[in-house]
């Protein structure tokens, strides 16, 4: 939930699908998101992360796919739990750069590797995935029946898919409706049954959901906590992001969490499996 000065003004109708994805890319790597959201870029961290591998069945002979992988950080999580080989790709050269480095750092690094691509136009063959995890992600790309396509594409018969992401449910105060909204991925957010529909229409049988809203909650809220000591360090001249409009990130996380607690934002798990054998639950 960042936003760069003069950014605020512009709506995601204004940009191109390549426009939007390239801005998403350029926040997501950037230090100021870091320093709100952490290394790990989604609600619930590793906790829903490891809960996504243990729906999946994960195990050491399993080939993973992670799809908007940012800095590794999920990718190694499932990695070191599960022993599995886990291959991570993401729009970003500079998250793909560091999840090089932290991959390189790990006892598992043999078992990972990292690319840079588009969720849309996946760099792989035809069934050559045993799993594919993406997590809050789909939301922010422009063209989601194409993903979900590839998705189904890459994935071996049989093989499983999780997913997590936002959900929105009506119309949302026009404050939550902007560029920022669209990098924090709410703009785009669907309903729930939504997401079930377009895995659905792409081959994909769906076998759980499960909501998570509560993970969304406390992850905006540690952002909020963050923006305070972010603000404060930067009126002692202790912090420079000359990037963050702490104003505004302030103004925007209030109306995200009044609408998350109003139940019109949340976040699911779906977990989905290729059709064309049977699937065993």
């Amino acid at each position: 939930m960042n936003t760069v000065e003069g950014q605020q003004a512009i709506g995601p109708g204004e940009l191109s699908p390549t426009a939007i994805k390239q801005c998403c890319a350029a926040v997501y790597d950037s230090e100021a998101v870091k320093l709100l959201v952490g290394d790990s870029l989604h609600p619930g961290g590793a906790e829903l992360t490891v809960r996504l591998g243990r729906i999946l069945n994960l195990g050491p002979q399993a080939r993973v796919l992670d799809i908007a992988a940012g800095r590794g950080t999920s990718a190694i999580t499932l990695a070191t739990q599960f022993g599995c080989e886990v291959i991570g790709v993401d729009y970003s050269p500079r998250n793909v750069a560091a999840a090089e480095r932290a991959a390189s750092a790990c006892s598992f690094g043999a078992k990972l590797a990292f690319y840079c691509g588009d969720a849309e136009r996946l760099p792989f063959t035809d069934s050559s995935f045993d799993a594919i995890v993406c997590e809050c992600a789909i939301c922010t790309f422009p063209n989601k029946q194409s993903a979900a396509a590839e998705f189904a594409r890459v994935l071996r018969v049989g093989g499983r898919l999780g997913l997590s992401d936002l959900t929105r449910q009506g119309a949302l105060p026009a404050e939550l409706e902007s560029l920022v909204s669209w990098i924090a991925c709410i703009a785009d957010a669907r309903p729930l049954a939504d997401y079930v529909t377009l895995l659905a229409a792409s081959g994909l049988e769906i076998l759980t959901t499960e909501e998570h809203n509560g993970a969304l909650l406390d992850l905006a809220n540690h952002i909020r906590t963050r923006l305070l000591v972010a603000e404060v360090a930067m009126r002692l001249n202790k912090l420079v992001l000359p990037s963050l409009d702490i104003a505004t990130v302030k103004d925007f996380t209030g109306h995200a969490v009044n609408a998350i607690r109003t139940g019109k934002i949340g976040y699911a798990i779906i977990a989905a499996a290729k059709a064309g054998e049977s699937v065993s639950r």
